[in-house]
């Protein structure tokens, strides 16, 4: 890894979030923040879940600065940054302790983003046949409304198994104080 970068390209780079990172050769956190960028994009864009484009620009503040903070560095503290991917797919999702409960979750969870997707894309074609504005004002709510209870039951399951794993720590601590 080279630690002299341009510092006109570098403050360019560093304007698109995750290219910075790149061009300062931590492949790893580029792509990890690219990917959440445009994921979020993508989130907006073809779900209609414009509340999401909120993080954006914390994201791209934060890459901003990383990049900056990283070009500031003196050269032992470059030399000692790893380059590592900012999220961990298998400590959050640990895949080897999945029960068959939460590959059900996962599964309903992919079946309504595939649904409302679908539905959104069917009632384009459907809005020639049934001229009713108010009809279509709740029709074109659909999908959206499926992914919010989507995401809210998703974060009450999350909460209630977190709640459940400290209950059965607190008895077993009880137990072994017993």
């Amino acid at each position: 890894m080279t630690r002299k970068k341009n510092g006109f390209l570098t403050l360019c780079f560093s304007l698109v979030p995750g290219a910075g990172e790149m061009y300062m050769g931590f492949m790893k956190q580029g792509v990890s923040i690219m990917s959440v960028f445009w994921m979020l994009i993508f989130l907006a864009a073809f779900l209609n879940m414009g509340p999401v484009l909120f993080i954006l620009p914390i994201l791209w503040c934060y890459s901003f600065f990383n990049v900056h903070n990283i070009r500031g560095m003196s050269d032992e503290e470059f030399y000692a940054l790893e380059d590592d991917y900012l999220f961990h797919l298998e400590r959050v999702l640990p895949m080897e302790k999945w029960s068959r409960k939460q590959n059900t979750l996962l599964a309903l969870i992919l079946i309504i983003i595939g649904a409302a997707m679908l539905w959104d894309y069917l009632m384009d074609y459907l809005r020639w046949m049934l001229p009713n504005d108010i009809y279509w004002n709740i029709m074109d709510d659909v999908p959206r409304v499926c992914v919010s209870l989507l995401l809210i039951f998703g974060g009450l399951h999350l909460i209630r198994g977190k709640k459940r794993e400290l209950d059965e720590k607190e008895e077993k601590r009880e137990e072994l104080m017993k």
